[in-house]
């Protein structure tokens, strides 16, 4: 058998979590290539941790050739262009032929779609806006806060209330709350309307409890920096003194480049597979879109969420099925929408959501009630992200799956 290549563009969690799941299914004679712009990996559900100021940031990122098992050749180097017909990838250092592909590149921020919005706000979508902002709570002395979802889709469906409760959490511990308001925009109907009304409620009913005023079905236009004043599409403008936003997300540059999305930019796959039309071509991730049942709007079909929970499960499937082809193997592995959020709510305290996204007529997703266990899941969760292979890994991966197991939930690590 003649050795093959497999390169995967992008370092996140669906491109870790596939080139390591390669690597141990394959022979040695089988190459596994990532191809990652960035040294160091950054654990993006830790940024609200950063943000509040309970993580610094050399304790969330790692270099990326730690993440990875040995025998994985690491490109330190931004991908180009991919050259679909000759089965290779250009990066900014050389090039790179491969039998597989896998498209791992997340989704690109644009806050340059809105105008004011790059000048006028801080986010936590960024390993360096989320410290940055730590900073600008520190120095905030009180008045309106505004979280402000700026255009749809974006990553992580929980983060934007996460962040919102965390900070209505920062501004009560500084002694702010009662010369501070918490205000959170969105141009969706109800929190994380694809999981359905009963979950949206129960996530309105947090952001009460935490003293966060939600606003849905408020579209932003701009961003008055000067004069610190949002506009929104049919709906009363809005002064701020910190805001802080969603930036719009767009789909990978480079999959565009190639042909392989479409025209909103996000990379149509097969949803079992993860194979895009190209052979041997696969997308992973926040860089996809996936239809599910059930609709937003009478004319608006739902999509899968973008988040690293689906990620890791695409990338486990695509890396058996690409080692069970090369191995000339039979496997029935695929993707089933299943996915959970662990949503921090501040005060070590957190609710769980989970469920599949692929039932029948629409999602069918439960949320746990809030609680401190959920929290400290997610701390185990990130201690294991961030832990170099070896025996410490290994024995927090175990620690996971059978609290997962004992709690009825399918944990995926």
């Amino acid at each position: 058998m003649s050795g093959k290549t497999i390169v995967i563009l992008g370092a996140g969690v669906g491109g870790l979590v596939a080139a390591n799941e390669l690597r141990r299914l394959l022979p040695a004679e089988h190459r596994v290539v990532l191809v990652e712009k960035n040294a160091r990996h950054a654990f993006a559900p830790s940024f609200l941790w950063l943000m509040t100021g309970d993580r610094r940031p050399e304790q969330i990122a790692r270099d990326v050739r730690q993440l990875v098992r040995p025998g994985i050749e690491v490109i330190v180097a931004e991908a180009q262009a991919i050259d679909l017909a000759n089965r290779r990838v250009q990066t900014s250092v050389q090039s790179v032929n491969y039998d597989y592909l896998i498209i791992a590149l997340g989704a690109d921020l644009a806050p340059e779609a809105i105008p004011g919005l790059a000048e006028g706000a801080h986010t936590y979508y960024t390993f360096d806006g989320a410290a940055k902002l730590r900073d600008a709570l520190q120095a905030f002395n009180g008045g309106k806060v505004a979280v402000v979802v700026s255009a749809l889709p974006y990553k992580c469906p929980g983060a934007p209330h996460e962040g919102a409760m965390l900070i209505a959490d920062t501004l009560r511990k500084r002694g702010l709350r009662n010369k501070s308001e918490a205000h959170l925009f969105t141009p969706e109907p109800q929190p994380m309307p694809v999981a359905g009304p009963v979950l949206g409620d129960a996530v309105k009913q947090m952001l009460t409890d935490k003293a966060v005023a939600f606003h849905p079905l408020h579209k932003l236009t701009a961003v008055n920096a000067s004069a610190r004043e949002l506009s929104f599409e049919g709906k009363e403008s809005f002064t701020y003194d910190l805001l802080v936003a969603i930036p719009p997300h767009r789909g990978p540059r480079l999959a565009r480049e190639a042909g392989l999305t479409n025209e909103a930019g996000w990379v149509p796959v097969d949803r079992a597979t993860l194979k895009t039309k190209p052979e041997n071509v696969y997308a992973i991730g926040d860089a996809t879109v996936i239809p599910i049942p059930g609709r937003w709007k009478p004319d608006v079909p739902l999509v899968l969420p973008k988040a690293g929970v689906f990620a890791h499960a695409q990338a486990e499937v695509v890396a058996h099925r690409i080692a069970a082809e090369i191995a000339g193997a039979e496997t029935q592995r695929a993707f089933f929408g299943d996915g959970y959020c662990m949503l921090e709510a501040g005060e070590d305290l957190a609710g769980f959501a989970y469920g599949n996204f692929f039932a029948e007529p629409s999602p069918q997703i439960e949320l746990r009630q809030i609680g401190s266990l959920w929290h400290w899941g997610k701390v185990l969760l990130e201690q294991w992200w961030l832990a170099p292979y070896g025996p410490r890994r290994e024995a927090l991966r175990l620690a996971l799956t059978l609290g997962g197991k004992g709690l009825g939930i399918p944990v995926v690590v």
